[in-house]
This record gives C-alpha cells, sequence and structure tokens, in this order.
C-alpha cells in the first residue's frame, strides 16, 4: 500500500492523478526503467485493420506488424492474427518490429514465381503437393531425372497431373536446356552445337532445323520450355562461350540471324524459347564460369551494347518469349551486382531500353557467382527486386524452392518488394503459362 501522505488534505485529490501518470510514463519506458523488467503489454491489431481476407495488393508495406495464419494454404483470412513482440535497440528500450511469418496469399502468389527441381527419378510427395497447392510456376529438368524416356514421361505426367489438381488448373512450366552439341539433357535432337551451325552451308536453314529438333525433343517428353538458344557474341576463340560451342559466332549480326531462326522455329512447334545469357558472356575468358564463382566482365559501354545486346533486338523483334540474365558483373551498367540482380541491367537495358515485355527468367541460384549476396532467400528477393520475374531453383533440392518462396513472400507482405510489381510479373508468367496450353 501507497505510504500515507503527510500533506493537507485540500492537495489530496490530485494524487491520484499524479499516480496515473507515472503508471503511464512507466508503461511508455518499459525496461529501461529503474525498477527492473517490465513485462510488455499485449499489442493489438490496429482497429482500422479490416477483418477477412488480406490482399497482398493493399497490405504489403503498412508496417503494422505481421500477419500469422493458422490455415497454411487458404487465403480466408479466418485464424489470423497480428504480432509485435519487443527486440532491444542500442538503449536497451523495446521496440516493434515485424515477425517474418508470411501469408498463405502471399506464399501462394511468390509461389507462381519458383521454378523448382528435385533428385532422382520420380517427384516428390512434397514437389507434388506444392504444385496441387498452386505453389510452383514450373520444375527445370535434369539428366538425373530421365534415366530413360519411358520413366521421364511417367514423371512429367505425375508434375502434370498435380497442375492440373491446382486451384488454376494451368500448366506448369516444364523446361530443360536442350541446345544442341554437348549442352543437350535430353538425347535427340539438336544434335549440331551452335558452333557447328555457325559453320554450316546453310546456316540460317540448320539453325532453323535444330530449334525445330529441339522443340520435337522437348514436346514428346511432355516439356514446354526450352531454355536455348545462347545468344552469347565470343572475343576470343576457344575462350568460356566458344570452348564449350555454344556460340553461332564472334559476329552479332551472325548470332542474331542464327539465334533468331532457332528460337523462331522451335516457338511454331509450341515449345517457349529463352534467350540467354543478357547483356551476353562472350568476353567471359576460358576460367570465368559464373556457375563456380564471381565473374567480372569489364566491356565498355559502346562494345557491349554494339556485341553483346545486338542479338537481343533481334530476338526481341522475332518473339522470344523468354530471357534470362547473366550473373556475372558488367561494370558499365552496374559495378556492384551481377546482371540478375541489377534493374539497372534488367528495367533500365532489357526492358525500357530493348522493349523486352516477356518472362524474365535468373540463371540458377545456387550459382557460386552469388556467394557473396547471402542465402537462397537473399538472392530470390534480390532478383525480383531487380525486375526477375521466374526464379529458378534447380540445386534439385525441394527446400531451396521452398526458401526463396517464403523469402518472396516475407518481402512482399513487409513492403521491400513493390505489391504492384509483384502483381505484374505474377501475371507475365501465368500468361506464358497459359498460352502453353492445357497441362
Amino acid at each position: 500500500m501507497p505510504r500515507p501522505s503527510h500533506r493537507g488534505t485540500r492537495r489530496t485529490p490530485r494524487r491520484p492523478v499524479r499516480f496515473a501518470l507515472l503508471a503511464l510514463l512507466l508503461a511508455a519506458v518499459g525496461p529501461a526503467t529503474a525498477l527492473g523488467s517490465v513485462a510488455p503489454l499485449a499489442v493489438q491489431a490496429p482497429p482500422d485493420r479490416p477483418a477477412g481476407p488480406v490482399d497482398p495488393s493493399t497490405e504489403a508495406g503498412t508496417g503494422t506488424g505481421t500477419r500469422t495464419t493458422t490455415d497454411s494454404d487458404t487465403d480466408t483470412g479466418t485464424g489470423t492474427v497480428w504480432t509485435n513482440p519487443g527486440t532491444p535497440t542500442p538503449t536497451g528500450r523495446s521496440t516493434a518490429v515485424p515477425t517474418a511469418v508470411p501469408t498463405a496469399a502471399s506464399l501462394r502468389l511468390a509461389g507462381r514465381r519458383i521454378v523448382y527441381s528435385y533428385p532422382g527419378e520420380t517427384p516428390p510427395p512434397e514437389l507434388l503437393e506444392t504444385i496441387r497447392a498452386g505453389r510452383a510456376a514450373g520444375v527445370i529438368l535434369f539428366k538425373e531425372n530421365a534415366p530413360s524416356p519411358e520413366q521421364l514421361r511417367s514423371a512429367v505426367e505425375l508434375l502434370k497431373t498435380a497442375a492440373r489438381e491446382s486451384p488454376s488448373g494451368a500448366p506448369l512450366l516444364l523446361m530443360t536446356d536442350q541446345e544442341g552439341g554437348k549442352v543437350r539433357r535430353l538425347p535427340g535432337a539438336p544434335v549440331h552445337s551452335a558452333r557447328q551451325t555457325g559453320a554450316a552451308a546453310d546456316p540460317a536453314g540448320d539453325a532453323a532445323r535444330s530449334g525445330t529438333g529441339a522443340a520435337g525433343t522437348l514436346a514428346d517428353a511432355g516439356l514446354n520450355v526450352n531454355l536455348a538458344p545462347v545468344l552469347d557474341v565470343f572475343d576470343a576463340p576457344d575462350n568460356f562461350i566458344d570452348h564449350f560451342e555454344r556460340s553461332y559466332s564472334g559476329k552479332p549480326e551472325v548470332v542474331a540471324e542464327l539465334g533468331t531462326a532457332f528460337l523462331a522455329a522451335q516457338q511454331q512447334s509450341g515449345v517457349a524459347a529463352t534467350a540467354k545469357h543478357f547483356p551476353g558472356l562472350g568476353a567471359a575468358a576460358r576460367d570465368e564460369n559464373t556457375d563456380e564463382r564471381p565473374v567480372v566482365l569489364p566491356v565498355p559501354l559502346a562494345e557491349l551494347r554494339a556485341r553483346g545486346e545486338e542479338p537481343y533486338r533481334a530476338a526481341i523483334a522475332g518473339g522470344v518469349r523468354l530471357v534470362m540474365a547473366s550473373w556475372a558483373v558488367y561494370p558499365a551498367l552496374d559495378a556492384d551486382r551481377p546482371a540478375g540482380l541489377s534493374s539497372a541491367v534488367v528495367q533500365g537495358e532489357l526492358r525500357r531500353r530493348l522493349g523486352f515485355r516477356g518472362v524474365t527468367v535468373t540463371d540458377a541460384l545456387e550459382a557460386g557467382a552469388l556467394a557473396g549476396f547471402g542465402d537462397t532467400g537473399d538472392r530470390a528477393v534480390a532478383a525480383a527486386g531487380a525486375g526477375m520475374d521466374l526464379l529458378l531453383c534447380s540445386a534439385r533440392d525441394i527446400q531451396q524452392g521452398d526458401a526463396a518462396a517464403e523469402a518472396l513472400a516475407t518481402a512482399l507482405d513487409g513492403g521491400r518488394l513493390d505489391a504492384g510489381e509483384f502483381s505484374s510479373a505474377v501475371g507475365r508468367v501465368d500468361t506464358l503459362r497459359t498460352s502453353l496450353g492445357r497441362p
């Protein structure tokens, strides 16, 4: 009990007011008082926050806490709570920060930007469930997933069945690298490498036949996206891109003509083409492999645009559906970030300068070139922020795709990724998926 007062009775009525003010002050100051720790007050949702479904396009970036949902795969809004726990600051006081728990709605949106991969011959149950829930845009397949044509067709049918059972029923983007020559994930056409095509008696005809052959090989296996053709213009014989015979020529006009012939023939046969690796790996030395380590290509801007980017002008005019960005750093455009993490490259050069309106796709998120850019989630958010629509999680690990999706969803909920741009990216991916037919 309070100690009795020795003051006059006329001043007694003011004492409750003073004690009330003191109580309010102590509650506001929190643990950093001489009285020791004070239990944090329960924080409620703002009174103007509506109950029911949460629209990520309006909720991103509100800064009022974090949504935690008890139903991990519904967008009904039931069971949703807001938390605002305290974290210590340098002064020892508590400041409200959001807990990173993405909402189901944002997770579903994020998943529609993720390309998964898996180990072995058969898609694992957890991947099939993710697809059924509508939280995957596609799957990339490798040789280890296709020990035989029969096994591959069986695996692809499992993936397609799961997609048919998803809320939208939209087709998955089922893809692989079928460039030709040494880079073929599946047996069959195209047999000729890009270098062999460039040296053929009828290069344009050979490129078109290769594109048709690639489409036939993929379509027979049930796939609908080829991560080809390569549009890199090599600048020195036997450098990185030429050594593996992946470049048509050292002349940008030749690469433009043959790459466009390949992609046009392939897309006429119903398989989407991917031009790569923007804005060009033709200057990479023999040991400069972005899969293994960071690569910096100090090509002058005028040369980069005249050689590296020129084939993309033709490809875009030819209607290429996807463009893959390089993981190399181009100081003439952005001295600090690889192309696929750079808005200056993706938004400035590819979209605004060259006018590309299709789907952008990253190279492998696990690439060694990104060693200095955090974990899978960090890389995914950086790539999405730069303008990449599809994120390629090709480590043959389902958790890699899940981590990328969760990071995107959390960044969307927290306002780190713009809700309008996020929706536009999902829209481009969805348009591509539906244009490739039912699963």
